[in-house]
């Protein structure tokens, strides 16, 4: 990768390394290609491989050769070192979030390969960034600025084995990465907890271009159903975001996809025997979709009050065509947040300055008790006889019959509200807590130190119960707490960590902070040492203004 008019990206985000070309051939359909225009791999080898590291850095490097006028960046460097390349396409182009806020326009980040083996968002990303920035006539990119990251987890990538052993419900290509980074995390667990480098390089990204919608591009397992995608909101039931996301993006995306592009798609889900009405009867009766924690990112995204999109290939469907549908579905979101852009100012404007104190967030969550039912389409599978013949991503002993049963099923897509707190106006750490100071700061949620002591009334958490896995999960063995607040008079000495709940972030804060939250630092071990029953809590709510003068830190 050429490093050229290097020039400083802001909030600790890489840096940009690259020129500005202009606009060339129009046109840029794959299969039409206007021969100075690079091609990935997977369209070069006609769909039987998928793109190493070198091939997307090369793929990236190419576009700018091409005179396309693109900037393309370094995230961060992963675990094993490698460069996390991005690319920033706009017209005009900017070269910084300094720039692209500075455009008046939305930002949109899609981000591939956070799972290496789930290969076509990889292709699907770098291909739609070509087509976009190669087109004469009006796009997307002249009323958004896109940030493009098509390999992720650069690491996983390069761990190349057959899909059997490393994708084994997917229908190709032969050869993939792995699921796991280079420390063996799984990349899209880790963004409360934050070990992983390339998440730290995530959430720096995430805090120096605040983007107004993030789109992460997976493929499914399992479920062998009739959609060539699916897709999902945030699933945390926090905030404007994620209620906008559903009700007025999902189902204009949805019908694009059918009517434009003759894909169809719905909510992320699989077939579920679990809510069967006796057990007994095995037969499907649900449609169920995935965890609502922000331990994944997008749901992590909707805690931030912004747009956040799974995109959901179906395993099952032959490579080619899950890069076309991510394809379709990428370019038809782009074009949507140009279309309104209003719509998200707004949305950004009502959380620029985040909640008001007493405010009610959802600290934990269950799935829905009020489900609907809608017509799912499943495809049989029929048994042959014999398990020495295999299919890609069937199960042994089983073959696919590209017939279809309309199932009427009930759906259970989101989840509601299990535990409901009123936000203080602050929260209060012990000076010595530079551990959850420096969790916070990662987050971009702002943290102050008391200049002088004070004594406020104050609410205390007392520890009833607590739970700890018994198996191991990302390197931690979860904890969980159950207690009851009071208040008391507190004096709090000179130098408290003190987070206030009235900045952006601060539905975050509360939901990182809470001691009963579904995901916070409580469950990732940050507190264990003081979680036994009987103690207090080390982190206080403060329901009044502190009188005492504070100063802002920044991350160290």
């Amino acid at each position: 990768m050429t490093a050229t008019a290097l020039a400083a990206c802001g909030g600790g985000f890489g840096r940009v390394m690259s020129s500005i070309g202009h606009a060339v051939a129009e046109g840029a359909a794959a299969s039409a290609l206007d021969a100075s225009l690079p091609r990935t791999r997977a369209e070069r080898t006609n769909y039987l491989e998928t793109s190493t590291y070198a091939d997307v850095v090369q793929f990236l490097d190419s576009l700018q050769k091409a005179g396309l006028p693109v900037s393309i960046g370094v995230l961060g460097r992963s675990t094993e070192g490698r460069e996390i390349p991005f690319a920033i396409a706009s017209r005009p182009l900017v070269h910084t979030a300094e720039e692209a806020r500075r455009l008046g326009r939305p930002i949109v980040y899609v981000q591939a390969n956070i799972h290496a083996g789930e290969v076509e968002g990889k292709e699907a990303l770098l291909s739609l960034v070509r087509d976009l920035l190669a087109e004469q006539h009006p796009n997307a990119l002249d009323s958004i600025v896109l940030v493009a990251v098509p390999i992720y987890n650069a690491d996983g990538n390069e761990k190349f084995a057959a899909q059997s052993r490393n994708r084994t419900e997917q229908n190709g290509p032969e050869m993939v990465g792995e699921r796991s980074n280079g420390q063996g995390l799984d990349l899209n667990r880790d963004y409360i907890k934050a070990e992983a480098p390339e998440t730290r390089a995530s959430l720096a990204a995430f805090n120096a271009w605040d983007p107004d919608v993030f789109v992460d591009l997976h493929t499914t397992d399992g479920s062998f159903h009739g959609y060539a995608l699916t897709y999902a909101p945030p699933l945390a039931p926090v905030g404007l975001a994620s209620a906008f996301t559903r009700d007025s993006l999902l189902p204009v995306l949805r019908a694009r996809m059918r009517t434009r592009h003759s894909f169809e798609t719905f909510d992320y889900g699989n077939f579920n025997e679990t809510y069967s009405d006796s057990s007994a009867d095995t037969t499907t009766r649900a449609w169920a979709t995935y965890d609502q924690r922000p331990r994944f990112g997008t749901n992590y995204v909707g805690l931030r009050g912004r747009i956040a999109i799974l995109s959901e290939a179906y395993s099952h469907d032959p490579f080619e065509r899950r890069i076309r549908s991510t394809y379709a579905f990428v370019r038809e979101i782009l074009s949507l947040a140009a279309e309104r852009s209003a719509s998200l100012a707004a949305l950004g404007r009502a959380t620029a300055g985040g909640p008001m104190p007493g405010a009610r967030v959802a600290v934990r969550a269950r799935l829905t008790s009020t489900p609907f039912t809608a017509i799912v389409p499943a495809e049989e599978l029929q048994r042959t006889g014999d398990s020495s013949l295999t299919e890609p991503g069937v199960p042994r002993g089983q073959r696919r019959t590209g017939r279809y049963r309309s199932l009427s099923l009930t759906i259970y897509d989101r989840f509601e509200p299990a535990l409901w707190v009123e936000l203080p106006v602050a929260y209060a750490l012990d000076p010595s807590r530079t551990d959850v100071q420096q969790a916070l700061l990662v987050h971009g949620i702002v943290v102050e130190r008391l200049r002088a002591p004070t004594m406020i009334d104050a609410a205390v958490f007392t520890v009833d119960s607590v739970t700890r896995s018994r198996r191991i999960f990302q390197g931690h063995y979860e904890s969980r707490v159950w207690g009851r607040w009071e208040t008391v008079r507190r004096a709090l000495p000179t130098g408290t960590l003190v987070v206030p709940t009235s900045q952006s972030l601060g539905v975050l804060a509360a939901y990182l902070l809470e001691p009963e939250s579904d995901d916070g630092l409580v469950t990732w071990n940050f507190f264990d040492a003081e979680l036994r029953r009987g103690a207090e809590f080390p982190v206080t709510r403060i329901p009044q203004q502190l009188p005492a003068p504070r100063r802002a830190l920044s991350r160290q």
